[in-house]
């Protein structure tokens, strides 16, 4: 494999990367998510800010990322490096102002909006803005380097301690600088125990070091090194010195660093051998770091996972003891049959039926005319006990998987991040529940509609009429399981008993069958859509997540294909 293959094969591998991390975020709040999410926009960010463009661009000037320890002179330093003032020094803690780089004005075209660090607006003056870059063209600096003067890493202010990890993961050299004070604190170490890890190119600058404590502090250091892995990394010693009017060094306190700086600019071997150890270990950093965040995006989509099917389980669960109290006769007492034995009498309608066919005019047309009103009641009690029957079953169902969502850390925090309360059913439930119970009414008088279009003469469907074969239907379906209607359950004391005699009276015993069938199936179509429609509140919620679950098997081929390319690749590394 050539460098130029090895370049753009790289390029693909790592645009799909980090294509696959744009799309796979980290919303729920699982255990050590916060930690994942921080390494996820490191990542993205150290992608877009320097590996893609550097690759792009790899012949691009050497970018000297000045960064280190508040009040360790950093700007004093790049100002004396320059020769000029560039960067104003802070007199006041915390300096926030917007980061600046010092270019030779023959290499602007690099530093463009689209180069590095895309996300920063690039402007010719000082500003206080930190989403700016300053960007200020010198003779002094040679052409081929360029230095960035960063803020603070361990600033009080965070805007400052994340531009400053920012910039610096944009670094393809780094300077850290520190002090005689503050050399052995924490904070400068964890960056530079990151640095080492990812193999970047360090240059350490100990300044403001009285000189007769340089000897001691610069071999202290060194060893501190050593000992972190970072022993082959150039350490520069600056003695505090006085400065001039322009707040600059002595030009021989700096002039090592600036001799070395200048070297690394005339010499391109030198220069791409810096580039190719930052830009291989940083991909090789984001190679490693990858894997983590797969099982991370893994353990969100089984936690999705686990949601949805707590969902599914309370409204399924719903849906049968629905369906089950519908067939099984339970909504045959009460209300409901107290209207039915109003409508039906006390028992002459049934050994009415009983009778010979040519009685049923003279003995039932008369008992049934006039009680318009007691069928009416029969439908409005049905209605209402349906009604009651679904709502309290939705509302179960919705307390139900709120609860089991509750149980966790990701659900908590899903459920109290919705406007409308998830544990309670939605408030526009009853009014859809009356809407479908009356369609369901008014479907099954049309099916007895339907199935009497050709006995709408004859004396048994005139002696009932549509409402009252409707009704008589209705409770069929009340008491029948798996199609066995009324009369052979006989449940709740012959009620679906009368409404079976009523029907097959009028239509015979396989068309009462079949129309019961139906019915019972357009209703548990209706209760099946409503609860449907309350199950979506909690879908809804998850699929806004933007969960996916094969982002995690996608990110590991993405982080596979770019180690095969990275082992592939030439010696020499990329052109």
């Amino acid at each position: 494999m050539t460098a130029t293959n090895a370049t753009t094969d790289m390029l693909t591998a790592l645009v799909r990367l980090r294509e696959v991390l744009r799309k796979a975020p980290l919303p729920l709040e699982t255990p050590g998510i916060a930690a994942h999410r921080s390494v996820r926009t490191e990542v993205l960010a150290q992608l877009e800010d320097y590996v893609l463009p550097r690759l792009i661009q790899i012949d691009a000037p050497l970018l000297t990322v000045v960064g280190g320890s508040t009040g360790a002179g950093k700007s004093t330093l790049v100002n004396s490096l320059v020769g000029g003032r560039v960067s104003l020094p802070g007199v006041l803690r915390p300096t926030t102002r917007s980061p600046v780089l010092v270019h030779h004005p023959s290499d602007v075209a690099w530093f463009d909006q689209s180069r590095i660090l895309p996300d920063l607006e690039r402007t010719p003056d000082a500003s206080m803005d930190t989403g700016r870059l300053q960007l200020v063209a010198s003779d002094n600096v040679p052409p081929g380097l360029a230095i960035l003067d960063a803020p603070d890493i361990d600033s009080v202010e965070e805007r400052n301690r994340l531009l400053a990890s920012q910039l610096l993961a944009a670094a393809d050299l780094w300077l850290f600088v520190t002090s005689a004070a503050r050399y052995a604190d924490q904070v400068p170490w964890e960056f530079l125990k990151s640095a080492a890890e990812r193999s970047t190119a360090v240059a350490v600058v100990l300044d403001r070091t009285p000189p007769d404590a340089l000897a001691e502090v610069s071999g202290h250091l060194a060893r501190m090194l050593t000992a972190r892995g970072l022993r082959d990394s150039p350490l520069f010693a600056v003695p505090e010195s006085t400065v001039d009017d322009e707040g600059l060094l002595p030009p021989e306190a700096v002039a090592d660093i600036r001799a070395w700086l200048e070297m690394l600019a005339a010499d391109a071997g030198a220069r791409a051998a810096v580039v190719r150890q930052t830009l291989d270990g940083a991909i090789r950093s984001l190679s490693r770091r990858t894997h983590p965040l797969a099982d991370a995006l893994a353990e969100q989509a089984t936690v999705v996972t686990r949601l949805r099917e707590a969902v599914d389980t309370a409204y399924d669960a719903a849906q049968r003891d629905i369906d089950e109290a519908i067939t099984s006769g339970n909504l045959l007492r009460g209300e409901v049959l107290m209207r039915w034995q109003e409508f039906v009498g006390t028992g002459d309608l049934l050994k009415a039926l009983e009778s010979r066919v040519s009685q049923l005019r003279d003995r039932v047309v008369g008992g049934i005319r006039g009680r318009t009103q007691q069928i009416e009641r029969v439908a409005v009690a049905v209605e209402s006990g349906l009604e009651s029957l679904i709502l309290e079953h939705a509302e179960r169902a919705a307390e139900n998987a709120d609860r089991a969502w509750r149980g966790s850390d990701a659900g908590v925090a899903l459920s109290d991040s919705v406007p409308s309360e998830l544990g309670r059913a939605s408030r526009t439930l009853r009014r859809r529940v009356d809407a479908e119970v009356r369609a369901w009414h008014e479907g099954v008088l049309e099916l007895v509609r339907a199935e009497g279009a050709g006995k709408r003469g004859t004396a048994r469907f005139l002696a009932f009429g549509v409402n009252g074969l409707g009704v008589s239907l209705m409770m069929v379906v009340f008491a029948s399981t798996g199609g066995v209607t009324g009369a052979e359950v006989g449940v709740a004391g012959g009620t679906a008993a009368v409404a079976q005699k009523v029907l097959e009276a009028v239509f015979g015993d396989q068309a009462v069958r079949r129309l019961a069938e139906r019915a019972r199936r357009d209703l548990e179509r209706r209760v099946g859509a409503l609860l449907d429609e309350e199950r979506a509140r909690f879908d809804t919620v998850l699929d806004e997540l933007g969960v996916d679950t094969t982002a995690a098997e996608r990110l590991r081929d993405a982080t596979r294909r770019v180690d095969d390319v990275r082992f592939a690749a030439p010696e020499g590394g990329y052109a």
